[in-house]
């Protein structure tokens, strides 16, 4: 079920699709003769269908993968003072983490673990507090982990209470995200995971990061098949006709094929076309007024103001007129896009084999009229159909795949960001070291 509710340069190893003649115009699809695909080194081979399915397989990526990458979980504005934090789940690894500010500004991460007898210490989901108190015994930790308070301390044998902190986590930030890494000692830093696309996407001004519309689901499907989902705009004239459809396909394009597609490293993107011609009925009034809310509007001014996140070298790098966003796919399950009026996230944990918590957030400034209120409103309802839509078409693949019938997938062109993904995937999983999966 989907829920919601408000809260909260050059690159290396890049490639590029463009669907455009020399003329300036988009070509008719029944045209274009490239092969992306082919040409920067991927298989244009099905991809076996046990990747979605197999036990095994998920086991290992929760090892090789997701015990070893760095994943990220907030941003900074989510906890902007002395004392704030909150809790990330993690069920991958039947893991519970605190991020918090400590007092003394520094962003932490810890294992959300009592000392004493292994109890969650902090069951609240987010919030400040100069300390973390296990409900069980009251042993409490400040904000920087220490132990710093133990009833009846005398009457433990050989407590060494500056060795009984609360276990540290590897975090660290980029661009104002936090991300963290699980393992013991991470292998590799931030940067180097990050690689080229840390440079490519640095500088952004984010608008309004500070409020959130959030968007959760429970699918009953494997975590990649549900990252896919967003990834690719080749579904979006069949399973979304009336909510994305008419925004993203059009007579000029009608499969919505992406105009740019850019590799870096390990992460990926992909910059898509936008249907300027459609606009809503005259004789809707109501959905005009509420209009301008519930739509991507491409442009990088209006009047004479400018809009530095268009105008970003790296955001829309081809500067097409009929863009709408950029899917920016970080390995392994984090999206960030970016349209011309706002920027959103996805995130895809595991759950299980066949199961994925699937979290998304709006940023949008918050409203200053009535108007503004219902506009961010429609808004949000228009959101929330279209991934109704996606839950019950998600989770008919997974039953698909598990029944064997298909021992292989087949992308299209258009969904170059799956392939690299799974590409990446089997690399990642094979791989002795980080090292390894990241040459």
């Amino acid at each position: 079920m989907v829920s919601s509710r408000t809260a909260e340069p050059q690159a290396t190893n890049t490639h590029v699709l463009q669907l455009r003649c020399a003329g300036g115009h988009m070509n008719h699809p029944s045209e274009v003769k490239v092969s992306l695909t082919g040409s920067i080194g991927l298989s244009t081979e099905p991809m076996p269908t046990s990747l979605y399915t197999d036990p095994t397989q998920y086991e290992r990526e929760r090892e090789r993968i997701f015990r070893r990458a760095w994943l990220m979980v907030g941003r900074v504005e989510r906890i902007p003072k002395p004392g704030d934090f909150f809790v990330k789940d993690l069920a991958i690894f039947k893991a519970s983490v605190i991020v918090a500010r400590s007092d003394d500004g520094k962003i932490r991460a810890f294992h959300n673990v009592c000392s004493h007898r292994a109890n969650i210490v902090e069951h609240r989901p987010s919030g400040n507090a100069k300390r973390f108190v296990c409900r069980y015994h009251s042993w409490g930790y400040n904000n920087e982990g220490d132990l710093a308070h133990v009833p009846d301390e005398a009457a433990f044998f050989h407590l060494d209470k500056r060795k009984c902190g609360l276990t540290p986590v590897a975090v660290d930030v980029w661009e104002g995200w936090i991300f963290i890494n699980t393992a013991p000692v991470p292998e590799v830093g931030l940067t180097e995971f990050l690689g080229p696309v840390a440079d490519a996407l640095a500088g952004i001004d984010y608008p309004n990061p500070d409020n959130a519309i959030v968007l959760r689901g429970e699918f009953k499907a494997n975590w990649k098949a549900v990252a896919e989902n967003f990834s690719e705009i080749y579904h979006i004239a069949s399973i979304h006709p009336k909510t994305f459809g008419p925004i993203y396909t059009g007579k000029a394009n009608p499969f919505g094929r992406p105009l740019s597609a850019n590799l870096y490293g390990i992460h990926r993107s992909f910059s898509l076309w936008l249907n300027q011609e459609n606009q809503p009925p005259e004789n809707a009034k109501v959905t005009r007024w509420l209009y301008a809310a519930g739509h991507t509007v491409t442009g990088t001014r209006k009047g004479t103001e400018t809009n530095s996140i268009v105008e970003h070298k790296s955001v829309n790098p081809q500067k097409f007129a009929e863009w709408s966003q950029d899917v920016n796919w970080f390995f392994p399950n984090w999206h960030l896009q970016i349209s011309a009026n706002q920027f959103w996230t996805h995130e895809f944990w595991p759950t299980s084999a066949n199961t994925t918590l699937w979290e998304a957030r709006f940023y949008n400034k918050k409203p200053g009229s009535v108007r503004e209120r219902l506009q961010l409103e429609h808004f949000t309802a228009h959101i929330t159909d279209g991934m109704l839509e996606d839950l019950g078409n998600i989770e008919s693949m997974q039953v698909g795949m598990e029944t064997g019938a298909k021992p292989f997938v087949h992308f299209n062109e258009s969904e170059i960001l799956c392939r690299h993904g799974l590409e990446q995937v089997v690399k990642w999983t094979s791989a002795t070291s980080v090292k390894d999966a990241l040459g």
